[in-house]
């Protein structure tokens, strides 16, 4: 099975390099990497000349904005049966594309594959839904995060195999735009597996420290996704904003008020904000 990985990057050269050179070091080597540049300036030109790359790699320079959009341009050049999206900032461990092909290769029913992700310490986890043990996981309770799926296009459903250029970072709404795919793809009837085994790495950006900025905009994304199917009368969202949407954001807040943890329960409230303004702000 050959692995197409769809890169997105702008304004990071030094992360894409770690993240290159952690493709050198993959045990699996049936794989390319297509790159979407949307830099000005040449940016990461030079790391691309530095690192001496034993695999396929197609650098595309685009002249728009948008980590949806780039993604799903360069899915028309993938040549793989297996597709992903890892983040320019992120990092595979040795054995991530070994790891990938065997459990889609042991489960056959399967069409997305969730990795486990964690942060630099390597026993931590970091952004995403993470688990430690393995299990299959539905439209309901979706694991993992769009730089942590992986995805097989001959038992994917391809008619729902697409980014909404709404979401992500550059769109209109910042955030989410993983969770809009994976959900609409588990809507359709796909299987998913998730597997902590697998280990991508990435910096912990989804903790209480992260800015109220940046946490009222990635919230924003999940409160606009779930409005953009409540929109397709899809009975599903119900549960979505009664446990995203109130119960969840309630009860962190009120944990961190028993704990006094005044920083939590900002960012619980900054979620909750972010969340409605999505969702009462999609479709204007």
């Amino acid at each position: 099975m050959k692995c197409s990985l769809v890169l997105a990057t702008l304004g990071r050269d030094i992360e894409l390099m770690y993240f290159l050179n952690s493709l050198q070091n993959q045990t699996y080597r049936d794989f390319e990497l297509i790159i979407i540049d949307q830099n000005k300036d040449g940016k990461i030109d030079s790391v691309l000349r530095s690192c001496r790359m034993n695999f396929p790699v197609k650098h595309l320079k685009v002249d728009f904005k948008g980590n949806s959009r780039a993604r799903d341009y360069g899915i028309r050049f993938a040549q793989g049966e297996i597709i992903a999206f890892p983040d320019d900032d992120c990092v595979y461990e040795n054995d991530v594309l070994e790891k990938v092909v065997e459990e889609f290769r042991s489960k056959p029913d399967i069409a997305i594959l969730s990795a486990g992700s964690y942060d630099f310490s390597k026993t931590h986890f970091s952004i995403g839904v993470n688990s430690k043990y393995p299990r299959r996981f539905s439209q309901y309770y979706m694991m993992g995060v769009e730089f942590t799926h992986f995805f097989h296009l001959n038992r994917v459903d391809r008619s729902e195999f697409y980014l909404d250029h709404d979401f992500g970072i550059g769109s209109k709404y910042p955030g989410a735009e993983g969770f809009e795919l994976l959900y609409r793809l588990l809507r359709a009837g796909n299987k998913a597996f998730y597997d902590p085994r697998i280990k991508i790495y990435h910096a912990d950006k989804d903790n209480y420290h992260v800015g109220t900025d940046r946490m009222l905009l990635y919230s924003a994304g999940v409160g606009a996704y779930i409005r953009k199917f409540t929109n397709e009368y899809d009975l599903s969202m119900l549960y979505f904003i009664v446990r995203k949407m109130v119960v969840a954001p309630l009860l962190k807040m009120a944990v961190a008020l028993m704990l006094g943890n005044r920083k939590r329960l900002i960012y619980s409230y900054n979620n909750l904000v972010g969340i409605w303004r999505g969702f009462c702000a999609y479709g204007r």
